[in-house]
Protein backbone atom coordinates (compact mmCIF):
# COMPACT_ATOMS: atom_id res chain seq x y z
CA UNK A 1 0.00 0.00 0.00
CA UNK A 2 1.35 3.60 -0.51
CA UNK A 3 3.28 5.14 2.28
CA UNK A 4 1.54 8.87 1.45
CA UNK A 5 -1.48 9.90 1.46
CA UNK A 6 -2.54 9.83 -2.49
CA UNK A 7 -2.76 13.33 -4.43
CA UNK A 8 -6.18 14.75 -4.83
CA UNK A 9 -7.77 14.28 -8.33
CA UNK A 10 -8.35 17.56 -9.77
CA UNK A 11 -11.79 18.95 -8.92
CA UNK A 12 -12.78 17.77 -12.74
CA UNK A 13 -12.25 14.43 -12.37
CA UNK A 14 -15.42 13.56 -12.19
CA UNK A 15 -15.79 10.34 -13.55
CA UNK A 16 -12.56 8.84 -11.99
CA UNK A 17 -14.31 9.79 -8.80
CA UNK A 18 -17.24 7.67 -9.49
CA UNK A 19 -15.33 5.17 -10.38
CA UNK A 20 -13.29 5.04 -7.00
CA UNK A 21 -17.19 5.35 -5.46
CA UNK A 22 -18.37 2.30 -7.07
CA UNK A 23 -15.83 0.20 -6.17
CA UNK A 24 -16.38 1.60 -2.32
CA UNK A 25 -20.25 0.67 -2.13
CA UNK A 26 -19.59 -2.84 -1.97
CA UNK A 27 -16.71 -2.20 0.08
CA UNK A 28 -18.75 -0.67 2.81
CA UNK A 29 -21.78 -2.51 2.45
CA UNK A 30 -19.46 -5.85 3.75
CA UNK A 31 -17.48 -3.60 6.30
CA UNK A 32 -21.25 -3.12 7.57
CA UNK A 33 -22.89 -6.58 7.32
CA UNK A 34 -19.79 -8.99 8.32
CA UNK A 35 -17.61 -6.69 10.86
CA UNK A 36 -20.61 -3.89 12.29
CA UNK A 37 -18.67 -1.34 10.89
CA UNK A 38 -20.05 2.24 10.24
CA UNK A 39 -18.32 4.47 8.51
CA UNK A 40 -18.68 8.47 7.87
CA UNK A 41 -17.75 11.77 6.78
CA UNK A 42 -18.35 14.32 9.71
CA UNK A 43 -20.73 12.28 10.98
CA UNK A 44 -22.28 11.41 7.69
CA UNK A 45 -22.93 7.93 7.18
CA UNK A 46 -21.66 6.18 3.57
CA UNK A 47 -23.45 3.63 4.45
CA UNK A 48 -26.40 2.68 1.95
CA UNK A 49 -25.27 5.72 -0.56
CA UNK A 50 -24.84 5.74 -4.31
CA UNK A 51 -21.17 6.76 -5.80
CA UNK A 52 -23.10 9.87 -6.42
CA UNK A 53 -23.58 10.81 -2.87
CA UNK A 54 -20.54 9.36 -2.13
CA UNK A 55 -18.52 11.96 -4.43
CA UNK A 56 -20.90 14.62 -3.09
CA UNK A 57 -20.45 14.02 0.87
CA UNK A 58 -16.48 13.82 0.06
CA UNK A 59 -16.54 17.02 -2.06
CA UNK A 60 -17.74 19.48 0.58
CA UNK A 61 -15.60 17.73 3.23
CA UNK A 62 -12.51 20.27 3.80
CA UNK A 63 -9.47 20.10 5.73
CA UNK A 64 -8.54 22.76 8.05
CA UNK A 65 -5.88 24.08 5.24
CA UNK A 66 -9.47 23.84 2.73
CA UNK A 67 -8.41 20.94 0.43
CA UNK A 68 -11.21 18.57 -0.50
CA UNK A 69 -11.16 15.45 1.34
CA UNK A 70 -9.37 12.78 -0.73
CA UNK A 71 -11.89 9.78 -1.83
CA UNK A 72 -8.56 7.91 -2.69
CA UNK A 73 -7.38 8.10 1.15
CA UNK A 74 -11.43 6.72 1.94
CA UNK A 75 -10.91 4.01 -0.50
CA UNK A 76 -6.81 3.38 0.98
CA UNK A 77 -8.79 3.38 4.35
CA UNK A 78 -11.46 1.43 3.79
CA UNK A 79 -9.53 -1.63 2.88
CA UNK A 80 -6.75 -1.09 5.05
CA UNK A 81 -9.57 -1.45 7.95
CA UNK A 82 -10.99 -4.21 6.18
CA UNK A 83 -7.49 -6.32 6.56
CA UNK A 84 -7.38 -6.07 9.91
CA UNK A 85 -10.90 -7.58 10.49
CA UNK A 86 -12.30 -5.18 12.66
CA UNK A 87 -14.95 -5.48 15.36
CA UNK A 88 -18.52 -2.99 15.44
CA UNK A 89 -17.32 1.01 15.14
CA UNK A 90 -18.40 3.60 13.51
CA UNK A 91 -15.35 5.60 12.05
CA UNK A 92 -15.18 8.91 10.78
CA UNK A 93 -13.56 9.24 7.53
CA UNK A 94 -12.84 12.78 7.85
CA UNK A 95 -11.57 13.11 11.59
CA UNK A 96 -9.07 10.03 10.98
CA UNK A 97 -7.69 12.02 7.47
CA UNK A 98 -7.05 14.97 9.83
CA UNK A 99 -5.04 12.24 12.10
CA UNK A 100 -3.30 10.85 9.59
CA UNK A 101 -1.84 14.42 7.99
CA UNK A 102 -1.28 15.45 11.32
CA UNK A 103 0.66 12.69 12.07
CA UNK A 104 3.00 13.17 8.68
CA UNK A 105 1.22 10.99 6.55
CA UNK A 106 2.55 7.32 7.41
CA UNK A 107 2.02 4.34 5.75
CA UNK A 108 -1.54 3.65 5.82
CA UNK A 109 -1.89 -0.08 6.87
CA UNK A 110 0.01 0.76 9.59
CA UNK A 111 -1.96 3.93 10.52
CA UNK A 112 -5.08 2.25 10.55
CA UNK A 113 -3.69 -0.51 12.57
CA UNK A 114 -2.21 1.42 15.27
CA UNK A 115 -5.90 3.55 15.27
CA UNK A 116 -8.07 0.61 15.04
CA UNK A 117 -5.63 -1.93 17.38
CA UNK A 118 -8.27 -2.31 19.74
CA UNK A 119 -11.02 -3.47 17.94
CA UNK A 120 -8.71 -5.67 15.37
CA UNK A 121 -9.56 -9.07 14.81
CA UNK A 122 -13.10 -8.11 15.62
CA UNK A 123 -12.25 -6.83 19.27
CA UNK A 124 -15.45 -7.52 21.47
CA UNK A 125 -18.10 -8.19 18.53
CA UNK A 126 -17.12 -11.59 18.74
CA UNK A 127 -19.41 -11.56 22.34
CA UNK A 128 -21.82 -8.81 21.04
CA UNK A 129 -25.24 -9.88 21.17
CA UNK A 130 -28.52 -8.26 19.63
CA UNK A 131 -31.56 -6.69 20.93
CA UNK A 132 -35.16 -7.70 20.56
CA UNK A 133 -37.11 -3.93 19.65
CA UNK A 134 -40.45 -3.41 19.69
CA UNK A 135 -42.58 -0.54 19.07
CA UNK A 136 -45.83 0.50 20.50
CA UNK A 137 -47.28 2.85 18.16
CA UNK A 138 -46.75 3.20 14.57
CA UNK A 139 -46.90 6.36 13.99
CA UNK A 140 -44.91 9.38 12.28
CA UNK A 141 -41.71 8.95 14.92
CA UNK A 142 -42.44 4.91 14.95
CA UNK A 143 -42.37 4.46 11.18
CA UNK A 144 -39.10 6.39 10.72
CA UNK A 145 -37.34 4.24 13.66
CA UNK A 146 -38.90 1.46 11.74
CA UNK A 147 -37.11 2.66 8.88
CA UNK A 148 -33.59 3.99 10.38
CA UNK A 149 -33.71 0.20 12.23
CA UNK A 150 -34.48 -1.68 9.06
CA UNK A 151 -31.87 -0.03 7.71
CA UNK A 152 -29.11 -1.29 9.97
CA UNK A 153 -31.22 -4.50 9.78
CA UNK A 154 -27.70 -6.56 8.25
CA UNK A 155 -25.56 -5.46 11.41
CA UNK A 156 -25.25 -8.72 13.58
CA UNK A 157 -25.22 -8.37 17.26
CA UNK A 158 -27.11 -4.84 16.79
CA UNK A 159 -30.80 -4.06 17.38
CA UNK A 160 -33.68 -6.56 16.03
CA UNK A 161 -37.00 -4.90 14.70
CA UNK A 162 -38.83 -7.49 15.99
CA UNK A 163 -42.77 -6.31 16.37
CA UNK A 164 -45.49 -3.52 16.26
CA UNK A 165 -48.04 -3.23 18.40
CA UNK A 166 -51.04 -0.95 17.41
CA UNK A 167 -54.61 -1.11 17.75
CA UNK A 168 -56.34 -3.02 14.95
CA UNK A 169 -57.92 -0.45 12.54
CA UNK A 170 -60.71 -1.97 11.09
CA UNK A 171 -60.17 -4.09 7.22
CA UNK A 172 -57.30 -3.92 5.39
CA UNK A 173 -55.17 -2.42 8.61
CA UNK A 174 -52.58 -4.80 7.97
CA UNK A 175 -51.70 -3.55 4.20
CA UNK A 176 -52.56 0.02 4.98
CA UNK A 177 -49.80 -0.01 8.03
CA UNK A 178 -47.36 -1.95 5.39
CA UNK A 179 -48.36 0.68 2.93
CA UNK A 180 -47.65 4.07 5.68
CA UNK A 181 -43.95 2.56 6.34
CA UNK A 182 -43.94 2.26 2.32
CA UNK A 183 -44.60 5.58 1.32
CA UNK A 184 -44.14 9.10 2.88
CA UNK A 185 -45.58 12.27 1.93
CA UNK A 186 -42.43 14.07 3.70
CA UNK A 187 -39.66 11.36 3.80
CA UNK A 188 -40.16 10.13 0.21
CA UNK A 189 -40.26 5.96 -0.46
CA UNK A 190 -38.78 3.39 1.93
CA UNK A 191 -35.56 2.69 0.65
CA UNK A 192 -36.14 -1.32 -0.14
CA UNK A 193 -39.02 -3.84 -0.48
CA UNK A 194 -41.83 -4.40 1.84
CA UNK A 195 -44.47 -7.26 1.27
CA UNK A 196 -47.30 -8.42 3.89
CA UNK A 197 -48.00 -11.85 5.02
CA UNK A 198 -51.66 -11.82 6.14
CA UNK A 199 -51.93 -15.20 7.10
CA UNK A 200 -49.24 -14.55 10.19
CA UNK A 201 -49.89 -10.87 10.41
CA UNK A 202 -46.48 -9.62 9.44
CA UNK A 203 -44.46 -7.28 7.71
CA UNK A 204 -41.50 -8.18 5.87
CA UNK A 205 -39.39 -5.62 5.08
CA UNK A 206 -35.79 -5.77 3.50
CA UNK A 207 -36.39 -9.65 4.54
CA UNK A 208 -36.92 -8.84 8.18
CA UNK A 209 -40.16 -10.43 9.54
CA UNK A 210 -42.28 -7.99 11.82
CA UNK A 211 -44.58 -9.53 13.79
CA UNK A 212 -47.80 -7.17 13.85
CA UNK A 213 -49.52 -7.23 17.09
CA UNK A 214 -52.83 -5.94 18.04
CA UNK A 215 -53.35 -5.07 21.68
CA UNK A 216 -55.26 -2.47 23.16
CA UNK A 217 -53.40 -2.42 26.75
CA UNK A 218 -49.28 -2.99 26.91
CA UNK A 219 -49.99 -5.66 29.85
CA UNK A 220 -52.20 -7.71 27.42
CA UNK A 221 -49.14 -8.54 25.27
CA UNK A 222 -47.62 -12.21 25.78
CA UNK A 223 -44.25 -11.45 23.42
CA UNK A 224 -42.40 -14.88 24.35
CA UNK A 225 -45.30 -16.36 22.56
CA UNK A 226 -43.78 -14.93 19.30
CA UNK A 227 -40.23 -15.56 20.44
CA UNK A 228 -39.35 -12.29 21.61
CA UNK A 229 -37.24 -11.90 24.93
CA UNK A 230 -35.76 -9.32 27.29
CA UNK A 231 -36.63 -6.76 24.60
CA UNK A 232 -36.83 -2.71 24.48
CA UNK A 233 -40.41 -1.36 24.01
CA UNK A 234 -39.94 2.00 21.92
CA UNK A 235 -43.54 3.99 23.33
CA UNK A 236 -44.42 5.84 20.34
CA UNK A 237 -47.94 6.74 21.57
CA UNK A 238 -47.57 9.54 24.17
CA UNK A 239 -50.54 7.80 25.97
CA UNK A 240 -48.88 7.28 28.85
CA UNK A 241 -46.13 9.50 30.05
CA UNK A 242 -45.22 9.02 33.64
CA UNK A 243 -43.45 6.10 35.56
CA UNK A 244 -46.88 4.64 36.69
CA UNK A 245 -48.41 4.49 32.98
CA UNK A 246 -45.04 3.31 31.28
CA UNK A 247 -44.47 0.70 34.26
CA UNK A 248 -47.73 -1.15 32.71
CA UNK A 249 -45.36 -2.60 29.66
CA UNK A 250 -42.78 -4.25 32.06
CA UNK A 251 -45.82 -6.16 33.50
CA UNK A 252 -45.65 -7.82 30.06
CA UNK A 253 -43.53 -11.16 29.78
CA UNK A 254 -40.57 -10.09 27.46
CA UNK A 255 -40.08 -6.80 28.55
CA UNK A 256 -36.88 -5.47 29.55
CA UNK A 257 -36.54 -2.01 29.15
CA UNK A 258 -39.44 0.68 28.16
CA UNK A 259 -37.93 3.90 26.13
CA UNK A 260 -40.36 6.82 25.73
CA UNK A 261 -40.63 9.38 22.52
CA UNK A 262 -41.92 12.25 24.22
CA UNK A 263 -41.26 14.47 27.50
CA UNK A 264 -41.91 12.65 30.71
CA UNK A 265 -43.73 13.34 33.73
CA UNK A 266 -42.79 13.55 37.04
CA UNK A 267 -39.22 11.89 37.84
CA UNK A 268 -38.86 9.63 34.72
CA UNK A 269 -35.11 10.28 33.54
CA UNK A 270 -34.95 12.46 30.17
CA UNK A 271 -32.12 11.66 28.16
CA UNK A 272 -30.54 13.48 25.48
CA UNK A 273 -27.92 11.49 24.19
CA UNK A 274 -25.11 13.17 23.65
CA UNK A 275 -25.39 15.33 26.58
CA UNK A 276 -26.42 12.34 29.74
CA UNK A 277 -26.67 9.38 27.94
CA UNK A 278 -23.83 8.16 30.46
CA UNK A 279 -26.22 7.80 33.15
CA UNK A 280 -28.14 5.62 31.42
CA UNK A 281 -27.83 2.59 34.08
CA UNK A 282 -28.90 -1.04 34.40
CA UNK A 283 -31.08 -0.19 37.21
CA UNK A 284 -33.41 2.35 34.49
CA UNK A 285 -36.48 0.03 33.32
CA UNK A 286 -38.21 3.07 32.16
CA UNK A 287 -36.37 6.62 30.44
CA UNK A 288 -37.48 8.50 28.14
CA UNK A 289 -35.84 10.26 24.90
CA UNK A 290 -37.06 14.37 25.84
CA UNK A 291 -38.53 16.13 22.96
CA UNK A 292 -37.44 16.90 19.10
CA UNK A 293 -36.84 20.76 20.57
CA UNK A 294 -34.99 19.61 23.70
CA UNK A 295 -32.57 17.65 21.41
CA UNK A 296 -32.23 20.29 18.93
CA UNK A 297 -31.15 23.20 21.55
CA UNK A 298 -29.44 21.13 24.45
CA UNK A 299 -26.17 20.14 22.80
CA UNK A 300 -26.04 23.82 21.33
CA UNK A 301 -26.35 25.19 24.80
CA UNK A 302 -24.23 22.79 26.12
CA UNK A 303 -21.68 24.00 24.15
CA UNK A 304 -22.16 27.82 24.64
CA UNK A 305 -22.65 27.46 28.06
CA UNK A 306 -19.28 25.32 28.39
CA UNK A 307 -17.32 28.08 26.21
CA UNK A 308 -19.24 31.34 27.10
CA UNK A 309 -21.63 31.02 30.33
CA UNK A 310 -25.31 31.52 29.62
CA UNK A 311 -26.74 34.19 32.01
CA UNK A 312 -30.47 33.85 30.50
CA UNK A 313 -31.46 32.75 27.93
CA UNK A 314 -35.07 32.48 26.09
CA UNK A 315 -35.83 30.25 23.45
CA UNK A 316 -38.72 30.50 20.62
CA UNK A 317 -39.76 27.04 18.83
CA UNK A 318 -41.08 28.32 14.87
CA UNK A 319 -42.58 24.23 14.88
CA UNK A 320 -44.49 22.37 11.82
CA UNK A 321 -47.80 21.34 12.65
CA UNK A 322 -48.31 18.31 14.26
CA UNK A 323 -50.79 15.32 14.20
CA UNK A 324 -52.91 16.42 17.50
CA UNK A 325 -53.89 19.87 15.42
CA UNK A 326 -56.45 19.95 13.50
CA UNK A 327 -56.77 20.62 9.76
CA UNK A 328 -59.51 23.01 9.83
CA UNK A 329 -61.30 24.33 13.09
CA UNK A 330 -62.74 22.14 15.16
CA UNK A 331 -63.12 21.46 18.92
CA UNK A 332 -59.76 20.46 20.70
CA UNK A 333 -58.69 20.63 24.26
CA UNK A 334 -55.66 22.53 24.12
CA UNK A 335 -55.93 26.01 24.11
CA UNK A 336 -55.73 27.95 20.06
CA UNK A 337 -54.30 24.30 18.76
CA UNK A 338 -58.45 23.54 17.48
CA UNK A 339 -57.70 25.67 14.74
CA UNK A 340 -56.47 24.86 11.63
CA UNK A 341 -53.09 24.02 11.28
CA UNK A 342 -52.70 24.20 8.02
CA UNK A 343 -54.33 27.85 7.52
CA UNK A 344 -52.53 29.39 10.24
CA UNK A 345 -49.59 30.12 12.85
CA UNK A 346 -50.67 29.19 16.21
CA UNK A 347 -48.70 30.10 19.42
CA UNK A 348 -48.72 27.18 22.29
CA UNK A 349 -46.59 26.34 24.72
CA UNK A 350 -43.50 24.30 24.78
CA UNK A 351 -41.80 22.46 27.93
CA UNK A 352 -38.84 21.94 25.89
CA UNK A 353 -36.45 25.13 27.79
CA UNK A 354 -37.39 23.43 31.21
CA UNK A 355 -36.56 20.07 29.76
CA UNK A 356 -33.16 21.33 29.02
CA UNK A 357 -32.13 21.66 32.65
CA UNK A 358 -33.41 17.93 33.19
CA UNK A 359 -30.43 16.76 30.89
CA UNK A 360 -28.24 20.00 31.90
CA UNK A 361 -28.69 20.91 35.40
CA UNK A 362 -26.52 23.94 35.15
CA UNK A 363 -29.06 26.05 33.43
CA UNK A 364 -31.75 25.43 35.35
CA UNK A 365 -33.91 28.35 35.98
CA UNK A 366 -32.21 30.36 33.35
CA UNK A 367 -34.03 29.78 30.42
CA UNK A 368 -37.93 30.42 29.35
CA UNK A 369 -39.49 29.09 25.95
CA UNK A 370 -42.83 29.73 23.97
CA UNK A 371 -43.55 27.87 20.53
CA UNK A 372 -45.36 28.78 17.17
CA UNK A 373 -46.85 26.10 15.33
CA UNK A 374 -46.59 27.26 11.65
CA UNK A 375 -48.16 25.82 8.21
CA UNK A 376 -45.25 23.10 7.07
CA UNK A 377 -45.10 19.55 8.00
CA UNK A 378 -41.71 18.56 9.26
CA UNK A 379 -38.34 21.09 9.66
CA UNK A 380 -38.67 23.40 12.69
CA UNK A 381 -36.58 26.39 13.75
CA UNK A 382 -35.07 26.98 17.59
CA UNK A 383 -34.46 30.75 18.11
CA UNK A 384 -32.04 30.73 21.65
CA UNK A 385 -31.58 34.76 22.59
CA UNK A 386 -29.06 34.45 25.43
CA UNK A 387 -26.99 36.84 27.75
CA UNK A 388 -24.02 35.49 28.46
CA UNK A 389 -21.17 35.68 30.46
CA UNK A 390 -18.83 37.68 28.62
CA UNK A 391 -18.62 39.54 25.10
CA UNK A 392 -19.12 37.94 21.96
CA UNK A 393 -18.44 38.72 17.84
CA UNK A 394 -20.53 36.78 15.66
CA UNK A 395 -17.06 35.68 13.96
CA UNK A 396 -15.59 34.55 17.43
CA UNK A 397 -19.15 32.39 18.00
CA UNK A 398 -19.61 31.45 14.73
CA UNK A 399 -16.21 29.61 14.70
CA UNK A 400 -16.80 27.93 17.66
CA UNK A 401 -20.04 26.45 16.87
CA UNK A 402 -18.53 25.24 13.69
CA UNK A 403 -15.45 23.68 15.11
CA UNK A 404 -17.86 21.97 17.41
CA UNK A 405 -19.68 20.75 15.08
CA UNK A 406 -16.43 18.80 13.32
CA UNK A 407 -14.44 17.96 16.21
CA UNK A 408 -16.05 17.70 19.36
CA UNK A 409 -18.23 15.12 21.00
CA UNK A 410 -20.89 16.42 20.43
CA UNK A 411 -20.51 16.35 16.18
CA UNK A 412 -23.17 13.86 15.94
CA UNK A 413 -25.95 16.18 17.61
CA UNK A 414 -24.43 19.28 16.26
CA UNK A 415 -24.54 20.48 12.33
CA UNK A 416 -23.32 23.87 11.03
CA UNK A 417 -24.15 26.04 7.96
CA UNK A 418 -23.35 29.20 6.47
CA UNK A 419 -25.60 29.56 3.05
CA UNK A 420 -28.00 32.43 1.86
CA UNK A 421 -29.99 29.97 0.34
CA UNK A 422 -31.29 27.45 2.42
CA UNK A 423 -34.49 26.77 4.03
CA UNK A 424 -36.65 24.68 5.98
CA UNK A 425 -36.99 21.95 3.13
CA UNK A 426 -32.98 21.85 2.64
CA UNK A 427 -33.01 20.19 6.11
CA UNK A 428 -35.50 17.42 5.33
CA UNK A 429 -33.80 13.95 6.03
CA UNK A 430 -31.25 15.63 8.55
CA UNK A 431 -29.63 12.87 11.34
CA UNK A 432 -27.88 15.65 13.57
CA UNK A 433 -30.09 16.69 16.80
CA UNK A 434 -29.98 20.14 15.46
CA UNK A 435 -28.36 22.64 12.93
CA UNK A 436 -26.92 26.21 13.51
CA UNK A 437 -27.18 28.70 10.87
CA UNK A 438 -24.05 30.92 10.83
CA UNK A 439 -25.24 33.26 8.88
CA UNK A 440 -28.32 34.40 10.95
CA UNK A 441 -26.39 34.78 14.45
CA UNK A 442 -26.71 38.02 15.84
CA UNK A 443 -24.42 39.28 18.71
CA UNK A 444 -23.96 42.35 20.44
CA UNK A 445 -21.25 42.70 23.46
CA UNK A 446 -22.74 39.47 26.18
CA UNK A 447 -26.09 39.71 23.79
CA UNK A 448 -26.28 36.45 21.02
CA UNK A 449 -29.05 35.29 19.12
CA UNK A 450 -28.41 31.66 17.14
CA UNK A 451 -30.90 30.20 15.19
CA UNK A 452 -30.88 26.72 14.93
CA UNK A 453 -32.93 24.21 12.41
CA UNK A 454 -34.04 20.78 13.00
CA UNK A 455 -35.74 17.77 11.15
CA UNK A 456 -38.35 17.40 14.23
CA UNK A 457 -38.94 13.88 12.73
CA UNK A 458 -36.06 12.61 11.22
CA UNK A 459 -33.23 14.10 13.30
CA UNK A 460 -35.23 13.49 16.52
CA UNK A 461 -35.52 9.41 15.32
CA UNK A 462 -32.34 9.03 14.81
CA UNK A 463 -31.20 10.43 18.50
CA UNK A 464 -34.35 8.17 20.02
CA UNK A 465 -32.03 5.32 18.33
CA UNK A 466 -28.88 6.37 19.86
CA UNK A 467 -30.38 5.83 22.98
CA UNK A 468 -31.86 2.71 21.80
CA UNK A 469 -28.37 1.22 20.98
CA UNK A 470 -27.20 2.41 24.32
CA UNK A 471 -30.08 1.00 25.93
CA UNK A 472 -30.09 -1.97 24.24
CA UNK A 473 -26.28 -2.55 25.15
CA UNK A 474 -24.90 -2.59 21.72
CA UNK A 475 -23.30 0.95 20.70
CA UNK A 476 -20.22 1.14 18.76
CA UNK A 477 -17.35 2.70 19.48
CA UNK A 478 -16.22 5.90 17.80
CA UNK A 479 -13.08 6.20 16.43
CA UNK A 480 -11.18 8.59 16.67
CA UNK A 481 -12.30 9.13 19.89
CA UNK A 482 -13.99 12.19 20.26
CA UNK A 483 -12.47 14.77 22.37
CA UNK A 484 -13.94 17.71 24.19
Amino acid sequence: MPNTRPEIRPADDWSAKIAVAEELVPLIGRLHRENGIVLSVHGRSLLNLSPIDIVRIHRFARHVDGEELSIDFTSELVRAAAAINPGAASIDVARLSAEFLAAGKPPIDVFVAAELASIANGGDSNTRVGRDVVLYGFGRIGRLIARILLSRSADIGGLQLRAIVVRHGGAKDLVKRASLLRRDSVHGPFNGSITVDEANNRIIANGTSIQVIYANDPADVDYPAYGIENCVIVDNTGRWRDEEGLSQHVKSKGVGRVLLTAPGKGALKNVVFGINDNTIVDDDRIITAASCTTNAITPVLKVINDEFGVSYGHVETVHSFTNDQNLIDNFHTGDRRGRSAVLNMVITETGAARAVAKALPELAGKLTGNAIRVPTPDVSMAILNLTLERDVTKEELNAFLRNASLNSSLRQQIDYIESAEVVSTDFLGSRRAGIVDGLATITSGNHAVVYVWYDNEYGYSHQVVRVLEKMGGVSRPFFPTPKG
